[in-house]
């Protein structure tokens, strides 16, 4: 089952992640036939980059 942030709120346009068969699966919700997949270490080192603000220089 495809989860999605709770930041959300009832917005259909937002990223959708799930564990299939030990893997992380996410996709964008407008695009769903678009899914990226990679292991739960990954994803884990990926989301603690994202928060400490390491991809931030790519949104200008």
């Amino acid at each position: 089952m495809w989860q999605k942030s709770s930041f959300s709120s009832s917005s259909d346009e937002c990223v959708e992640v799930r564990i299939v068969s030990g893997l992380v699966e996410l996709r964008e919700s407008d695009d769903g036939e678009v899914i990226v997949r990679t292991t739960p270490a990954k994803f884990a080192r990926f989301l603690r980059a994202a928060k400490a603000s390491e991809f931030d220089h790519h949104a200008n």
